[in-house]
């Protein structure tokens, strides 16, 4: 079995043969986190009831969407600076605490990694993640929310061997920096 940093990870298999693998990528927060689902289509959550009560609906959308087959998520990590930081925890909370149940395997990506991976620096900007994706693969997206969550998705096929576009060696060596689960059979 490949140790936690091999990117070089089989694609998981079924009886039928290879299957391509199936990655969340998940921008939270707790008025629009963006998801990237496992067949590339992205979506902001945008919760209706006020407060904490859109907790439940972050988690019942997200559980409709591991219930459909993931094998591994790719989190976007908290804030660190700011106020919004306690708020979005809970949502991390919450969605780390579904994933858990449902034995899906995660990792929790910094926001200067990420930026890295997408554009070659830390700390671009949402607009130059955009140009980055649009570049790469023409995609454009209603919101940046649902950019990161794409953007954490690629960068799961990326380490587990399921890249769909090339970038260059440097870019792809920032994943390095999470600490990704090891492959599982599923």
């Amino acid at each position: 079995m490949p140790d936690l940093f091999t990117p070089e990870v089989p694609a998981a298999t079924t009886a039928a043969g290879p299957r391509a693998l199936r990655i969340l990528g998940l921008d939270l927060s707790i008025t629009a986190p963006g998801i990237a689902c496992p067949n590339g289509d992205t979506v902001t959550i945008t919760a209706k009831q006020p407060g904490d009560w859109r907790l439940m609906e972050i988690e019942a959308f997200i559980h409709t969407v591991v219930a459909e087959g993931v094998d591994y998520a790719v989190i976007e990590d908290l804030p660190t600076h700011a106020k919004a930081a306690g708020i979005t925890g809970m949502v991390h909370g919450a969605i780390r605490l579904l994933l858990m149940t449902e034995n899906v395997p995660y990792v929790v990506v910094t926001p200067a990694t990420l930026k890295a991976y997408a554009t070659g620096k830390g700390n671009a900007d949402k607009t130059a993640m955009a140009l980055a994706a649009f570049k790469r693969t023409g995609r454009e997206f209603a919101d940046d929310n649902q950019c990161d969550a794409w953007w954490l998705r690629a960068a799961g096929l990326d380490w587990y061997g399921a890249p769909e576009f090339d970038l260059p060696k440097a870019q792809r060596d920032r994943l390095a920096k999470a600490k990704w689960p090891q492959a599982v059979a599923r």
